[in-house]
This record gives structure tokens, C-alpha cells and sequence, in this order.
């Protein structure tokens, strides 16, 4: 179903299908049904078009989703980035940013670099 210019699944809840915009989690849908008072159980292909207008204008109203929200995220970013900052610094090195740790574990943010080293000692020639 075409729901905000967007594919999403018409056969499953309202609440799942809501959960596939990018910026909309099953929390966010939950409380955005919620507000529209719509009942949580019914599916999309339910829906009236009356239903469908209430969701509209209130994801659009309340809700930053798709592109405008990927736009300000990365704008954010690049405003950390201008700035020096030390979470801008860590995106610019490309190394994790939230504090975790990087003698192990942030292959994914490294791009899954795997150097593996021997034992250090040189093996001595055959005899």
C-alpha cells in the first residue's frame, strides 16, 4: 500500500506497518495510533480513508520522517564535524563514536578490517 509516498505492507497491524517509515519505531506507531484514536488491533487494508487522512496529518505534523529526517540527521553530523567537536572528530577518523571500545569490537565502524598478526618470532631456515 502507498501510505506518505511510501510502499508499506497493508496485510500486517497497523502499529508494524507504521514501523517500517524510517523515524517511526512500534513505540512512536503505538503512541501516533493512539493519538489518532484508531484501534490498535485493526490493519492497514482496514482503514478508512478517514483513518488514513488522520494518520497523514499527524505523522506530518508531529513526526520529522524519510528524507527530511536522514537530511537533519546528517546535518547534525556535519555540524559536529565543521565544529572539531570530539564526536565530530571520531565520525571524521571514521571510528565509533558513542564511547565504545576499539582495541576489539568496531570492525563494523572500521569497515570489518581483519589484521591478524603471527607470533612476532621470524621462523629460522630450514637446515
Amino acid at each position: 500500500m502507498r501510505f506518505l509516498g511510501l510502499n508499506i505492507p497493508d496485510n500486517k497491524r497497523a502499529e508494524i506497518s507504521l514501523s517500517y517509515i524510517y523515524g517511526i519505531g512500534i513505540p512512536s506507531a503505538r503512541r501516533i495510533i493512539k493519538a489518532a484514536k484508531i484501534d490498535s488491533g485493526k490493519r492497514l487494508k482496514d482503514l478508512d480513508a478517514q483513518e488514513l487522512n488522520q494518520l497523514k496529518d499527524y505523522i506530518e505534523k508531529n513526526y520529522k520522517i524519510e528524507g527530511e529526517l536522514r537530511q537533519s540527521i546528517k546535518q547534525n553530523i556535519n555540524r559536529l564535524k565543521e565544529i572539531v567537536s570530539y564526536r565530530g572528530a571520531r565520525h571524521l577518523r571514521r571510528l565509533p563514536v558513542r564511547g565504545q571500545r576499539t582495541k576489539t569490537n568496531s570492525r563494523t565502524v572500521r569497515g570489518n578490517v581483519r589484521r591478524t598478526v603471527g607470533s612476532g618470532r621470524r621462523k629460522t631456515e630450514l637446515k
